[in-house]
This record gives structure tokens, C-alpha cells and sequence, in this order.
């Protein structure tokens, strides 16, 4: 029996895209609704960013801690992970949120180039970021942009900033990044299994890039992440009406490979995580 795939849905990025796509869901009452239709196609993780409301993005403690509230209530068992990326915020702010202990939560360990700036991972703040999610008792997802990302990550685990196993995602087709490109791609799996051989995997595949790593990470026994914040299309000429869409995208590609589809308790057991929250 093949592994179960786990897929993740990030409902919302952090720079205003409502105007690209109608369905994109901005306010808390929104990204819940949008996540409990997604989690009832089959996500198991929600990957979640906050915008104050000019939709600027926000790393807000108490927005965080409202969506964090209704998706517990509306989607028991769904894995939670908050962002600490750096669009939102600068600095420690950046895991202002962390306190809330969500199940998981999103950490860069390095820096790269992203279309119009650095994004920027300073050694001190990945540091601090790993050591309070260590503290608290969450999850990271290691966000790989560069190869050199996976290897800072096994150090990190090796020497205790991190508490393995590790779960890491692939992040591909960002401009002034790392391209969707195939060789590159089962390079970093090969690499994942070499050197961090308990590690659980996962691609994203930036815009038109979605449905490409979608596949390749189902393909090669590893698991998916769609959604509105990456990619707002169904296809060049079609919008996607709802993040559920997406998600439903994921579980066709599922079944093509033989793949079952996670629940959220197989996914937690499989990253590690207890049952109830």
C-alpha cells in the first residue's frame, strides 16, 4: 500500500490578491469558511497568514489567534500551521504569533533572492524563531528555497536547534529562485533521503508551476501543497472558484498514482503531532 499523501492548502498569501482572483479569502470569517471546504475535499495542514484590514499583511496576535480559534472549532483534527515569513512583518515580530502554539509553523533557515527583494533569514532570527517554536512545542516546516537550506536543516537538527524528524518543503518556480525544473527536483530528494533519511517531504510549485510539483511530489512518494496563495488558476483561461478546487486538483492526481489520500490523524501521526489539540 502506498504512503498516504498528505496535502496542505495555504488559503491566503500575504500581499492582497483579491483583485487577481474574487476567491481569495481576506478576512478570518473568510479564510475559515474557505478552509473548512478545503479540509472537507481533503486537506489535512492550513497554511495561514493574516492582513490587517487595508490587507497589508499583519502578524497580529489576536487575528492570528481568532482564525486559529474558528478553524479548531469548524475543522477538528485539521494540522494549523502559521506563517513567520517575512513579508509580514521584520525581525522577532515575525513570531509574535508563536505563543498561540498552532500545531506547526512555516521557517526559512536561509536567505534568497525573491522577484523585486531579498528575502531575508538572518542567522540570529532563524536562531530565535527555531529555539521558541523548540520552546513551545510546534513544528516547523522548513521552508528549502536553495539546496543549501536542506543541509543548514539537518545541522540545525543535528545539534538540537531542531527537533527532528525533520518536515521539509520543496519550494519551486519563484522568479530569482529556484526554477520548477525536474533534474533539480529529484536532486533535492535524492539529497532529502540521503542525509535526513526520517524526514517527511513536500513540493510547492509557485503560479503555473502548482499543478507541476503537485504531481512530481505525488509521483515520487512525497506530499503536496496547493492553494490560493500560490497560484489562483485552474488552468491558463479559468480562475479557481475556491481553494477547495485546488485541493480537489491534488486528490485526482491522488488517484492517478495510487495514492490514498491522508486524513488529518494519519497526518499527524505521520509529522509527529497529537491527536487533539
Amino acid at each position: 500500500m502506498p504512503d498516504p499523501c498528505i496535502i496542505c492548502v495555504a488559503i491566503t498569501g500575504s500581499v492582497p490578491t483579491k483583485d487577481n482572483n474574487p476567491a481569495v479569502p481576506i478576512t478570518i470569517a473568510e479564510q475559515i469558511e474557505s478552509t473548512h471546504e478545503a479540509f472537507e475535499a481533503g486537506a489535512a495542514i492550513a497554511h495561514c497568514h493574516v492582513r490587517n484590514d487595508d490587507q497589508t499583511p499583519s502578524v497580529d496576535p489576536d487575528k492570528y489567534g481568532r482564525l486559529l480559534e474558528g478553524l479548531r472549532k469548524h475543522c477538528p483534527g485539521l494540522i494549523v500551521q502559521l506563517s513567520t515569513g517575512g513579508r509580514s512583518g521584520a525581525g522577532q515580530a515575525r513570531g509574535a504569533m508563536l505563543p498561540l502554539r498552532p500545531d506547526m509553523a512555516s521557517l526559512a533557515v536561509g536567505s534568497n533572492n525573491f522577484p523585486t527583494r531579498v528575502y531575508e533569514n538572518p542567522p540570529d532570527l532563524v536562531d530565535w524563531l527555531a529555539s521558541e517554536m523548540l520552546r513551545l512545542g510546534i513544528k516547523p516546516e522548513i521552508e528549502v528555497f536553495d539546496l543549501s537550506h536542506l543541509y543548514q536543516a539537518v545541522a540545525m537538527e543535528k545539534d538540537g536547534r531542531l527537533q527532528g524528524p525533520l518536515y521539509v518543503q520543496f519550494v519551486m518556480g519563484i522568479k530569482n529562485a529556484m526554477p520548477a525544473d525536474r533534474h533539480s527536483f529529484e536532486h533535492y530528494v535524492e539529497t532529502v533521503r540521503r542525509i535526513a533519511p526520517g524526514a517527511s517531504w513536500c513540493g510547492a510549485g509557485i503560479g503555473r508551476h502548482q499543478f507541476t510539483l503537485n504531481e512530481w511530489s505525488i509521483e515520487l512518494g512525497g506530499h503536496a501543497r496547493t492553494g490560493l496563495e500560490d497560484n489562483v488558476r485552474l488552468d491558463a483561461d479559468t480562475l479557481a472558484p475556491s481553494n477547495a478546487a485546488l485541493v480537489r486538483r491534488v486528490v485526482e492526481l491522488c488517484e492517478k498514482y495510487e495514492r490514498p489520500v491522508a486524513t488529518w490523524r494519519q497526518a499527524r501521526e505521520e509529522l509527529n503531532l497529537p491527536l487533539a489539540t
